[in-house]
């Protein structure tokens, strides 16, 4: 069987999906990456040999020894490199979130109907260790049938990876309720089994405006960028983008099409850095305490009691110690399967925009004082043609 051949578009933060994409010889290899930052380039040829490198992802667009294509831009040029590609019939995967709004992503998930090109979204979290306990324990039966869930995610180094650079800014973001709930929706939908359907958020900028110390507009981040051990507490930090104008803490309520009551929660300048998901069905409640290996996922579902550390059951968190708990090695080999075989997939189209959508709904809200928000549906014609090859 012949590799899969990858072209990269953007080989920043996220480039350990380039990398556990190239294993030429045993199914997939990275002939290409394309970044206008020629320090990336520089990067992506250290680590990736023989790999052609670009300054204009164009010039990928066209090649015969490409069948797909992975999206790695900053979120809000996804709209038009993720139409670039799928109009050059190249199978596309475009990192997480798919669009900044709402018609950004339903454009996208147009363009791949119109032109029948593969789409692919890269939710990893739905291959990490942690997610797919939790789903299989609800498919067991364990807790019952789920009526609700809460989701709190502690941002420990968002101050590093948010606020120094195009994250922090509206216009490039919508909110960081979107760009980092965009997972946690996705995740809660899927273990839920359904989508937010009216939301209410609160939220606001408290700690990460008061930072006086900021970049220059054009100014590169600093070599110290992210260095926990120095930016601490929050306050400390230095070299702040030159514009934040996004919230660093939000919390969310939502209804779901299927009546279950869901809540999330983000922070961005806690001490630590994990998510809690506790997941409450009509006959018991599961509990994570820590995300990766290491961590456990804790079932009560015997007896009523007062607060008690030993559950009824403790299931320890599989997976690899790899970046996100080993879940990219695993979305990239699903993509590549994708690419050359089709068929349904764990990530969907459709779950990437009502993720996206239910942030951006959540956002209105936030900005409108919690006035609650319907979430906009999608085209039923779309929602059909996703669901003939990929399902929730």
């Amino acid at each position: 069987m012949e590799d899969v051949r990858l072209g990269v578009i953007g080989f920043g933060l996220r480039r350990s999906l380039a990398t556990a994409g190239h294993h030429p010889g045993s199914g997939s290899r990275v002939v290409a990456v394309a970044d206008t930052d020629p320090a990336a380039l520089a990067t992506a040829a250290s680590m990736i040999e023989g790999v052609d490198t670009v300054a204009d992802y164009r010039t990928l667009l066209d090649r015969p020894d490409i069948d797909g294509i992975v999206v790695m831009t900053p979120d809000h040029t996804h709209l038009r490199v993720a139409t670039d590609v799928l109009e050059a019939g190249k199978a596309a995967y475009v990192e997480k979130p798919l669009g900044i709004t709402v018609e950004e992503c339903d454009a996208i998930l147009a363009t791949a109907h119109r032109t029948g090109v593969r789409l692919y979204v890269g939710h990893n979290m739905r291959h990490m260790g942690v997610v797919r306990l939790m789903r299989d324990i609800i498919a067991r039966g364990e807790i019952g049938a789920v009526q609700t869930i809460w989701v709190r995610h502690f941002v420990g180094h968002g101050g590093d990876f948010y606020f120094k650079d195009w994250h922090a800014q509206r216009a490039n973001t919508t909110s960081l309720l979107l760009q980092k709930a965009a997972h946690d929706i996705d995740v809660l939908h899927w273990l839920a089994d359904g989508y937010a359907q009216r939301v209410s958020a609160f939220g606001d900028l408290r700690v990460y405006n008061r930072v006086t110390d900021r970049l220059a507009a054009g100014e590169p981040k600093h070599d110290d960028w992210y260095a926990p051990e120095k930016h601490w507490p929050p306050l400390a930090q230095s070299g702040l983008h030159h514009e934040i104008d996004v919230e660093d803490v939000s919390v969310m309520n939502m209804v779901l099409d299927n009546g279950i009551v869901a809540a999330y929660q983000q922070c961005h300048f806690t001490p630590d850095y994990w998510r809690n998901y506790t997941v409450i069905g009509d006959a018991g409640r599961l509990e994570n305490f820590g995300d990766g290996p290491g961590g456990v996922v804790k079932v009560w579902n015997q007896r009523r009691s007062g607060y008690r550390e030993d559950a009824d059951t403790v299931y320890e968190i599989p997976g690899a110690t790899q970046l996100h708990g080993g879940a990219d090695p695993l979305i990239m080999a699903e993509f590549c399967r994708f690419v050359r075989d089709g068929g349904a997939t764990d990530t969907s189209p459709v779950a990437a925009r009502m993720s996206v959508a239910a942030g951006v709904s959540a956002t209105v809200s936030l900005r409108a004082g919690g006035v609650p928000q319907d979430v906009p549906e999608l085209d039923p014609e779309l929602v059909a043609y996703y669901a003939n090859a990929q399902v929730r």
